[in-house]
């Protein structure tokens, strides 16, 4: 999922074919304030014309609030990122936009107090985690592991709440393919499914990191021939016990393969 400045409406287009799944038109951070009205009407006129995207308006705390949710009301096709997300800004966010896909963007420590509720909320589609400013507002270095009780608590809330897998933040680094394609794998092997992009340049290698690599398409492929031969019966592939969990992943590594390799 690729930001693009929303008061940078040249972008919009470039950033639907970036090959990002999906685009945020930002009407917060990457908006000065001088700039919101703006960036907002750019946005609605951009959506008004029948594009699609999602859209991260200001938080429930900010002068620009209001404005960006009675603009989005006219506007039935855009999804509404809302970002320092807790129990009652959500809420709000819910009564105010009914019916309305809302991707909640965790990025506070009252926030992650909320998830079990938060997550329970009928009409959330998906939880997005904002590690950046998380890492601010609790003193948890994003770095190396130190963030990944709070990673897993985000996939399993989601999980248990029967969400899609959620979002996770953003890689700040935009130049090195490796760095960007390593911390997109962290967040796929965490349980996440997707994530936050701030730069073009990120969207291949993060879209690269979902797609089951070559050992993992051979293993498959080995486990599902063995269960074939077995009958169904317990078996084993390169010394180790087969059973139905590991049939189940076999099987969706082969379909996420097949679904990479018509798009």
């Amino acid at each position: 999922m690729l930001f693009v400045p929303g008061d940078r409406p040249e972008r919009y287009d470039r950033a639907v074919a970036s090959g990002a799944h999906e685009v945020i038109l930002d009407l917060e951070d990457a908006v000065a304030p001088a700039a919101k009205d703006r960036a907002r009407a750019e946005v609605a006129a951009w959506l008004a014309r029948g594009s699609q995207a999602w859209v991260r308006i200001n938080p429930a705390d900010s002068p620009w609030h209001e404005d960006d949710m009675a603009a989005l009301r006219g506007l039935p096709g855009a999804g509404v990122m809302l970002p320092k997300a807790d129990a009652a800004t959500l809420a709000a966010a819910l009564r105010g936009l009914p019916g309305r896909r809302i991707i909640a963007l965790l990025e506070t420590v009252r926030g992650h107090m909320d998830l079990p509720a938060l997550a329970q909320m009928p009409g959330l589609a998906r939880i997005a985690f904002g590690s950046v400013d998380f890492a601010m507002d609790s003193g948890i270095a994003d770095e190396g592991d130190a963030m990944t009780p709070v990673r897993t608590a985000i996939v399993l809330a989601s999980r248990h709440a029967g969400l899609p897998p959620p979002i996770d933040g953003v890689s700040l680094e935009f130049t090195d393919p490796a760095q960007i394609r390593s911390d997109a794998v962290r967040s796929r092997q965490l349980g996440f499914g997707a994530k936050l992009c701030i730069h073009p340049r990120q969207v291949p290698h993060v879209n690269a990191a979902w797609l089951p690599t070559e050992a993992e398409r051979e293993w498959a492929g080995r486990v599902l021939a063995a269960d074939a031969a077995s009958g169904g019966a317990a078996t084993a592939v390169d010394g180790k016990m087969i059973d139905r969990p590991v049939v189940q992943q076999a099987r969706r590594i082969v379909a996420e393969a097949a679904g990479a390799a018509m798009t």
